[in-house]
């Protein structure tokens, strides 16, 4: 047993999206490991879905995070 309880802190008017539960909260009533944020607003948070689809669109099309021999080549032996 824990002499001291970590508990999670939030500032007031911190927006959190909780994956686990897939719903807004304000302040981080769920562990980080299963939440997103924090966001400035609770539109914001209810949008962190879309928000994380639209940027791993964005990084899976970026020429920058892709090996130019990304399948292999004679230059690897």
């Amino acid at each position: 047993m824990a002499l001291f309880k970590k508990r999670t802190v939030g500032k007031p008017g911190e927006w959190y999206y909780c994956l686990e539960h897939g719903k807004v909260e304000e302040g981080p009533d769920c562990p980080a490991k299963d939440r997103f944020g924090p966001y400035t607003s609770r539109q914001e948070a209810e949008h962190a879905m879309q928000t994380a689809r639209e940027r791993n669109l964005e990084w899976e099309n970026d020429p920058r995070w892709h090996d130019a021999n990304a399948g292999g080549s004679k230059d690897d032996d």
